[in-house]
């Protein structure tokens, strides 16, 4: 074995051995990585930091990181295959033209950077929890703590799992830690299987992880772990297990944000402004003096914001909505209007600068605080909301039951909550029970995209359905769907089997010998 590997090895063994320092209300971390894990494994205290490691580390990452100024959390690339969304500094950060252009296949050598950065976080925190669920047991403390801790460590390692089954298909599936350099090459694991470890690993953290909301305590909880259990299900097209563990959310005390008005006591800008929510079910924790969420408020203006502010000088969309995209909202749907999700002018209050574009910026990243007083984010990035288990519900029993009531009302929380003329939840309940059940869905389709414009759903419903939206460019709120494959995204690029799947990191292929590349790309 060569020197390099040995030197991997011995990373991802110290990545398990983790310390935190008492801070309160926040999930702090500092590694030790002096000890070995059998010796690390030995306390509360010790299991307690371990696990705490995992709330940051990888896919978490990749949805909540903004540590670049013009790339955008890993998550935003999916996106960008659509057309729907472009980086505005496409030209430096290639692998978002890449994507748009759906010619990742010619560039698997320039991509490694990008993919390593996508793989190994999440195997870092697979190693970790591979570690808690292994040693956690046989650590002297309550019983209640230690199983709420594996139940937590459960929870990552599913959510690790399904982000890289997602992205990269079959990949290597160690359920052990990192302890030796034993089991070092391990092959492809069909995605199948993985699937059942992850759907195991989620069924043991509902059972076991409190019925409480998210914000009670900030950790992983009973409706958290429903929710990505729904999700999973719900992405392998199992509609019917996605109702059982999507209504568990629905039935829970989380519940949808009201609006105070149609202005900025809406409910979209509440959810930008406020944390813990009863909408949200699961969220990645910023604070100005432990973490702050870096870059993001940036990522809603244009480069032409550099003379409006003094607290931040660098400004991008990194993942900006082209027009045609905003067509999927009837002219009347709240969500569309300036500074709800989007805006395209700003007046800074301080010093009266002013801010134009006739390309949307993303008004839902803002933080005014950070623009104008601190320099630091402090806004908690929600991943899952209460919005997503409604439409879940919704779309999974009309998937695997029909058209119901129960369906009906679901979907029609979310389209009642975006009229901007007073039409109820009950009159819209009355329309959606009389469509058919491929309109119904394709109705729950088009709200997603709708709902969840700048939180990284979309190509996540591309693969799940096999199908792509396409929006009128001339009528506001009409969209079609065609079959995915062979279809023209919206930069005029064609969708084939290989643009569903990342390739594997030629340093990854270099490294173990019993991988191999995905379809399509060049090793």
């Amino acid at each position: 074995m060569n020197c390099n590997m040995k030197k991997i090895i011995y990373f991802f063994v110290c990545v398990t051995l983790l310390s935190v320092t008492a801070c309160d209300n926040f999930l702090d971390e500092n590694p030790k990585d002096k000890l070995t894990s059998t010796a690390y494994y030995q306390t509360e205290a010790q299991a307690n930091a371990n696990v705490n490691r995992l709330y940051w580390r990888g896919v978490i990452e990749r949805y909540a990181n903004a540590g670049s100024a013009y790339l955008g959390p890993k998550a935003t690339l999916p996106g960008m295959l659509t057309g729907y969304f472009t980086n505005s500094y496409e030209g430096q950060e290639i692998v978002c033209m890449y994507s748009r252009q759906l010619t990742r296949q010619n560039y698997s050598t320039n991509l490694a950077g990008t993919v390593n950065d996508m793989w190994d976080p999440c195997y870092q925190a697979i190693s970790i929890a591979n570690g808690a669920i292994k040693h956690i047991p046989e650590i002297a403390m309550s019983e209640n703590v230690k199983s709420r801790l594996v139940a937590e460590a459960r929870f990552f390692r599913a959510f690790n799992y399904f982000y890289l089954i997602k992205t990269f298909g079959d990949v290597p599936m160690p359920t052990e830690p990192y302890e030796s350099l034993e089991n070092l090459y391990l092959e492809r694991t069909p995605v199948a299987t993985i699937y059942e470890l992850i759907e195991s690993d989620l069924r043991s953290a509902v059972d076991v992880l409190p019925a409480v909301k998210f914000s009670n305590g900030h950790r992983a909880t009973k409706y958290a772990a429903a929710m990505l259990l729904s999700t999973v299900y719900f992405q392998q097209g199992k509609y019917a297990d996605a109702a059982t563990y999507s209504k568990i959310v629905v039935e829970s005390p989380h519940a949808l944000t009201s609006n105070d008005d149609l202005a900025m006591n809406s409910a979209f800008n509440k959810l930008r402004t406020t944390d813990d929510l009863d909408e949200a079910i699961y969220s990645v924790e910023f604070d100005e003096g432990i973490r702050s969420g870096s870059f993001w408020p940036t990522y809603s203006f244009n480069s032409g914001a550099t003379a409006v502010f003094t607290k931040y000088s660098i400004f991008e969309r990194v993942y900006g909505p082209i027009d045609r995209f905003l067509n999927i909202y009837k002219e009347d749907d709240l969500r569309i209007q300036p500074n709800q999700f989007f805006h395209w002018e700003y007046t800074n209050p301080v010093n009266g600068a002013e801010w134009k574009s006739e390309l949307a910026g993303c008004w839902y990243y803002f933080d005014a605080d950070a623009m104008l007083n601190s320099g630091k984010a402090t806004k908690d990035w929600n991943i899952f909301r209460y919005a997503e288990a409604l439409l879940v519900a919704a779309e999974s029993i009309v998937q695997s039951s029909g058209v119901t009531a129960e369906a009906a009302g679901y979907l029609a929380e979310i389209k009642a909550r975006a009229d901007m003329k007073g039409k109820t939840a009950a009159q819209y309940v009355s329309e959606l029970q009389g469509m058919s059940k491929d309109a119904f869905i394709q109705e729950c389709w088009t709200e997603r995209l709708r709902e969840f414009p700048l939180e990284f759903k979309i190509w996540d419903d591309c693969v799940r359905t096999g199908m792509f939206p396409v929006i009128s460019q001339t009528e506001k709120g009409k969209v079609t769907y065609v079959k995915l494959i062979g279809a023209t995204n919206a930069s005029g690029a064609t969708f084939k089997e290989s643009d569903l799947l990342w390739p594997i990191s030629v340093d990854e292929l270099q490294r173990n010998p019993k991988l191999t590349q995905n379809p399509g790309y060049s090793k």
